[in-house]
């Protein structure tokens, strides 16, 4: 039951942020020319996978896997509206509070001595990288914009 919990509360985190980033690559698409669009499109389908790959460690470890992303996801929608008002920059400042967040959930996970060992490989070798490059390619992102 424990490694289901952790699963669940990181499946959260990727269920908000497919949300998060849907509604971010419609607003740009909309405001701006598609550049950060399709600058955020990997990150998007990065989050897809993470989702994906969640459900089946839940499922493998005797879980339902959660659907949505409750009340993380609710705060994400009402942080994203409120910087889809203010502008691009706020969006992509947005977008990466969120990815920061996510990599320190994913640290956290990591220090459960109690931890599966393939939740433990997924996070080490898949997640928590991407997680990182996420954070980098919206740096790079904020710098430019």
């Amino acid at each position: 039951m424990h490694n289901i919990e952790a699963i669940n509360k990181l499946l959260k985190d990727e269920l908000a942020a497919t949300e998060t980033y849907q509604q971010a690559l419609n607003k740009l698409k909309e405001d701006v020319s598609l550049g950060e669009a399709e600058q955020l499109m990997p990150i998007y389908e990065d989050h897809i996978v993470a989702v994906a790959s969640l459900q089946t460690q839940s499922r493998d470890h005797g879980g339902t896997a959660d659907e949505d992303a409750g009340a993380w996801g609710t705060w994400a929608k009402l942080l994203l509206g409120g910087a889809t008002i203010l502008g691009q920059q706020s969006v992509l400042k947005a977008l990466h509070e969120g990815e920061k967040s996510g990599v320190e959930d994913y640290e956290e996970a990591l220090k459960d001595t109690q931890l599966a060992a393939d939740l433990r490989s997924l996070i080490e070798t898949k997640l928590l990288p991407a997680q990182k490059a996420h954070v980098r390619t919206l740096d790079l992102l904020l710098d430019a914009a």
